[in-house]
């Protein structure tokens, strides 16, 4: 590949992760429409470049076209077929971009792309909170949005709250503490990776951390401080596993299985006291109402669901008022589990299942045996979004989905090679 394709590419793979990551910047700064022509721009210049290097959509792996198809096949039945139609087209442009991230460019330079878009969001995270504190000092909406007709907007609804002297939790550009946090930890875990395959100085590196740890902090969110400990443990294990053999391998994945299986169990069973020392309350932020409600109403279409729709759309039965908070109508189940049952049923939770098992598989397998430079890092970006989906349902749209299906894409046999 010529350097100024490659350069080109590289570029294009940092915007399109940025606004994968960070959308919402968009919707809150130039409004659905604006955001929306962004990434039809993206998604036309990646598929260019799927051209160009004559990407074969018939290798992708058979679970991931299965999953894909389902979620098309549920418009049939779906009780918002309009609404089903759109969340399946987005479904695909996230899952066509994710193949140009997966094809077009190198694993370090993936890497360098996400670490890119990652740290930009953090920096303009950052500035954006210090302007809201020292210059405009108040709340912040997002812009586009007329909020004359309620007589108390919500906390929720604001881009900034302007809590950053209090000590509060700093939402930054994309207007949520949460997804704040976990574009942290991926600039985190792409900055490691970056250090360990020897690009970038060790000023930057530590310079950067600081920043993600700065995040963090500031936003205290627990289910990513859980995924960033999961993380750790699983790369450790990882690492240990690739420079040993036969047994020592068994023994190193045998730990890890015990570890998911106890973990939870663990989070259960000591539930209370765990919440109590991060300061979150028992009803995991209403999370367990939410889960409650999402259940029932999944229960009166256990086998193929309601019908894709991956984002809730609030215009429309029954997502309208399912979940209504405080005056916040929830647009998310708070767990992709959870989701996918609500939304492609019983089917859909053994598709998606078999889809998320069998890229894990791989993904531990090429941690093992694949490339030196970069071989944990696909591990730790699927770690961290599928310890996110037990309290988001981010991993079913935007750089959630992607994450996964870049995963499930690289480490397929047949692209080692492209490494």
């Amino acid at each position: 590949m010529k350097p100024e394709r490659s350069t080109y590419r590289l570029v294009l793979a940092t915007l399109g992760i940025f606004t994968l990551a960070a959308g919402d910047f968009w919707r809150y700064l130039l409004s659905w429409y604006g955001w929306g022509a962004i990434v039809l721009i993206l998604l036309v210049l990646a598929v260019i470049e799927l051209v160009r290097s004559r990407a074969d959509v018939r290798r992708l792996p058979l679970i991931l076209l299965a999953t894909l198809a389902l979620m098309t096949l549920s418009i049939a039945w779906s009780a918002y077929p309009a609404e089903s139609a759109f969340g399946v087209v987005g479904t695909l442009v996230t899952t066509t971009f994710a193949l140009f991230l997966a094809t077009c460019v190198s694993l370090p330079q993936l890497v360098d792309a996400l670490a890119g878009a990652t740290r930009a969001a953090l920096a303009l995270s950052l500035l954006f909170e210090l302007v809201v504190a020292f210059w405009i000092r108040r709340p912040v909406l997002p812009f586009w949005v007329d909020y004359s007709d309620l007589e108390a907007i919500p906390r929720a609804f604001y881009w900034s709250r302007d809590v950053l002297l209090e000590g509060g939790r700093i939402q930054g550009i994309v207007g949520n503490a949460n997804i704040l946090a976990m574009i942290a930890l991926l600039a985190a875990i792409a900055g490691v990776a970056r250090f360990v395959g020897r690009r970038g100085t060790l000023a930057g590196f530590l310079a950067w951390s600081v920043v993600a740890v700065v995040v963090l902090a500031l936003t205290r969110s627990t289910t990513v401080l859980l995924a960033a400990g999961v993380v750790a443990i699983v790369v450790t294990i990882a690492w240990i596993a690739r420079r040993g053999t036969g047994r020592w391998r068994v023994g190193a994945l045998a730990t890890l299985l015990v570890l998911a299986g106890v973990g939870p169990l663990v989070a259960v069973v000591f539930r209370e006291p765990l919440l109590a020392l991060v300061g979150r309350s028992a009803d995991l932020t209403h999370r367990l109402d939410i889960w409650a409600t999402v259940t029932t109403l999944a229960a009166e279409r256990p086998i193929g669901g309601w019908g894709w729709i991956g984002y809730w759309a609030p215009w429309v039965e029954p997502f309208d008022d399912l979940v209504v908070i405080n005056g916040v109508t929830y647009l998310q189940a708070h767990n992709a589990w959870l989701d996918v049952f609500l939304q492609l049923g019983a089917v859909g939770l053994v598709v998606v299942a078999l889809l998320v098992l069998t890229t894990s598989a791989r993904a531990w397998s090429f941690a093992l045996d694949g490339p030196r430079d970069g071989a944990l890092v696909l591990v730790a970006l699927l770690t961290a979004v599928l310890v996110q989906s037990l309290a988001e349902s981010r991993l079913l749209i935007e750089i959630g989905w992607a994450i996964l299906v870049i995963v499930s894409i690289r480490t397929a046999t047949n692209r080692w090679a492209r490494q």
